[in-house]
């Protein structure tokens, strides 16, 4: 980079609108310097809650390159009301820690672990397959308890999904945890081993699925995505004695070669896992899996596409409604029907 450069795109603006704070992300609208009205969220569990006058910083950049799953503005600081912040009492390990956002939490790796844990995981990469996934698991098992952990990969906060605040108002998800990098959640681990060794044992859950947040990194590369966080992932619930079941990315609908059929995302993955772990598949496309899975177990499963259609949960992945790419969502919904005959979660 030049001398005087800088990555961080940053502008000053006036909050003209400001919506209800929704849990813990806050819809705006920002006159930015220079650039006019704009959509902006606030994350006002780390920069506070925002109201009509407030001066503001805005991180523009991902709203100026046009990213789909980024294309609005994210406040930086609200110069307002936002410098009197405390902190949370008793944090003293770091999150985003050396950069302009670090804040300390109180991380669930308080207690000695214990492992192996002897129950069973399910690894996503795609946050999409997230509600499918845990409405198949709560209609083959009703009452047990599923809980999220995101990882990196996709958006780190935990503040930015409406789906997992969904599933747990309808008690399809028992919690949410974030992992590493990822912050916001309803407790924060340090590492993705410590938030499976709290949620499936210190907090008593059936099952866990793992998988990044909203949206998704990367390039076209087979190493380059945010996808690749699966294997991370899965290798770690391996290590702690968890039966993984891997959720393929799949798609009837994109108009991409590399992501037709089983994605080359999770193709990846497989090829790449240094055990053997189940792969889901919706019936009737085993075939497909196998193809990309040697070595590894497929188990088919019926995919209710209708009845999650009906469920008005997020149907949409990509920009493409669910009827535009059933594969992808009997794929995820496979995805929870296998991982609820798994383990413990069976007896």
């Amino acid at each position: 980079m030049s001398p005087g450069s800088q990555r961080l795109v940053l502008r000053r603006g006036r909050v003209v609108r400001a919506g209800q704070a929704d849990g813990p992300e806050q819809e705006l609208v920002v006159d930015v310097t220079g650039r006019g009205e704009r959509a902006a969220v606030a994350d006002t569990a780390l920069v506070g809650v925002a109201e009509a006058g407030d001066d503001v910083v805005v991180n523009t950049q991902a709203a100026d390159l046009k990213l789909g799953s980024g294309g609005f503005d994210v406040v930086h600081v609200n110069l307002s009301r936002g410098l009197d912040g405390a902190g949370v009492p008793g944090a003293h390990v770091m999150k985003l820690n050396y950069s302009s956002l670090q804040h300390a939490v109180l991380p669930v790796e308080e207690a000695e672990p214990a492992w192996p844990l002897g129950r069973p995981a399910a690894v996503i990469s795609l946050h999409g397959q997230l509600a499918p996934l845990a409405w198949a698991y709560g209609q083959a098992r009703p009452g047990a308890k599923l809980g999220y952990i995101q990882t990196t990969g996709g958006a780190l906060p935990g503040s930015h999904s409406r789906g997992v605040r969904d599933l747990r108002g309808r008690g399809l998800l028992a919690g949410h945890l974030t992992a590493g990098a990822a912050y916001g959640g309803e407790g924060e681990a340090i590492t993705t081993a410590g938030a499976l060794d709290h949620g499936l044992r210190a907090l008593g859950w059936d099952a866990a699925v793992c998988g990044p947040g909203p949206g998704i990194l990367g390039t076209s590369t087979p190493l380059g995505h945010g996808g690749l966080t699966a294997l991370e992932t899965a290798h770690t619930a391996l290590a702690l004695g968890c039966e993984v079941t891997i959720c393929p990315r799949m798609s009837s609908g994109d108009p991409r070669e590399r992501h037709r059929g089983l994605s080359h995302h999770t193709r990846t993955v497989l090829e790449l896992l240094l055990a053997p772990v189940t792969v889901a598949a919706p019936a009737g496309a085993g075939a497909t899996v196998t193809a990309g899975a040697p070595g590894h177990t497929v188990h088919e499963a019926q995919a209710d596409l209708a009845g999650y259609a009906a469920s008005g949960l997020p149907a949409r992945t990509m920009g493409r409604d669910i009827d535009q790419d059933q594969l992808f969502f009997a794929a995820a919904l496979a995805g929870g029907a296998v991982l609820a005959t798994m383990g413990d979660a069976h007896e």
